[in-house]
C-alpha cells in the first residue's frame, strides 16, 4: 500500500514538472518594455512611442527589434524573412498591453492614423477591432492569416506634415523607404544626409 502511495505521488510531482516546463516554454520570448528615450525603430529610424502602434519581434537568440509601426515590422520580415524570429508583438489599441501577433485582430483602412500611415490598427478582441471600424465608419477587419497577402501600401497624403503621434513623419522620412542610394550605402538626398533623419 505504501508503495503504491509512493508512486502515485512521484508520479503526480512528475506531471507537475512537466506542467510548469511547458508553461515556461510557452513564455520563452517576452517582449521588452519600450523606452522612449533610446528606442528607435529598426526600420525608419524614427522614435518609438510607448503607444498603441508600437510592434516588436524577439529573436530566437533573445534580441528585441522594435518598431514604431506594424508596417515596418512588415518589411523587416520581408526584407530578413523569419527564420530568426522567436515571437512577434503588438499592442492593443485600447489597453497597450502586448500581445501575440498571430492572435490579434486587425482594423484596417488607409484612412486610419498611424505613425508611418500604414493604416492597421491592431487589438486583442475581434468585438473591439468589429467596434473600431463601426466607429470610424469605414475600413475592414483582418487577421494575421490576410495580413500576409496585405499590399502594405502606405497613405502617402497623409504622411505629409503628419505629427499626431509625437512623431516628425513628414516627406523627409517618407524618403528614408524609397530614397535611391549611392554605392557607400548613403543616401543621395544632401538634406536628408544633415539630418539623419531622426527626431531633433
Amino acid at each position: 500500500m505504501m508503495k503504491n502511495k509512493s508512486s502515485w505521488g512521484l508520479f503526480l510531482m512528475l506531471i507537475g514538472m512537466l506542467v510548469l516546463l511547458a508553461a515556461c516554454g510557452g513564455d520563452k520570448y517576452v517582449p521588452q518594455a519600450i523606452n522612449e528615450e533610446t528606442d528607435v525603430c529598426v526600420i525608419c529610424k524614427m522614435a518609438v512611442k510607448d503607444d498603441q502602434f508600437a510592434t516588436q519581434i524577439v529573436t530566437k537568440d533573445g534580441q528585441s527589434l522594435k518598431f514604431d509601426d506594424i508596417g515596418c515590422l512588415n518589411k523587416w520580415k520581408a526584407e530578413n524573412g523569419t527564420d530568426t524570429i522567436g515571437a512577434a508583438f503588438v499592442r492593443d489599441y485600447h489597453s497597450k498591453e502586448w500581445i501575440p501577433y498571430e492572435k490579434a485582430y486587425y482594423a484596417y483602412d488607409a484612412s486610419y492614423k498611424t505613425p508611418m500611415a500604414y493604416g492597421i490598427v491592431s487589438f486583442e478582441k475581434e468585438a473591439d477591432a468589429k467596434a473600431f471600424i463601426e466607429e470610424e465608419g469605414n475600413g475592414k477587419l483582418m487577421t494575421v492569416n490576410q495580413l500576409d497577402d496585405h499590399s502594405w501600401e502606405r497613405n502617402r497624403d497623409m504622411m505629409e506634415g503628419m505629427g499626431d503621434h509625437g512623431h516628425s513623419h513628414g516627406d523627409k522620412e517618407d524618403q528614408t523607404h524609397d530614397m535611391p542610394m549611392k554605392e557607400d550605402g548613403h543616401s543621395t538626398d544632401k538634406e536628408h544626409e544633415t539630418t539623419g533623419g531622426h527626431n531633433s
